[in-house]
């Protein structure tokens, strides 16, 4: 799937209220090849941070990513601003 295709499939169904309450509770799978450096400062970071699993980080990182760039989607930046603020158990 390229760029066009998945911003095609969210526009299409951004008029649809039926589909933006669904979108709010579904969740993506989402499989993705990235450098062993990172894949060990992922696996270093959960294990010292017990509140963290891989996908919390993922979504985290995600949310940051786009909110950095410009994405004005309200859910975006809700999720990036309750993350920074995130209080670890230490």
């Amino acid at each position: 799937m390229n760029r066009n295709q998945l911003e095609f499939c969210v526009e299409t169904s951004s008029d649809d209220q039926a589909t933006k309450k669904q979108r709010k509770t579904s969740l993506v799978s989402l499989e993705a090849e990235i450098p062993e450096v990172l894949y060990r400062g992922m696996k270093d970071f959960i294990s010292s941070n017990p509140k963290w699993d891989q996908y919390t980080l993922m979504s985290s990182a995600l949310a940051n990513f786009l909110f950095q760039n410009g994405c004005e989607e309200r859910t975006v930046t809700e999720h990036y601003l309750s993350d920074l603020f995130m209080r670890s158990d230490a």
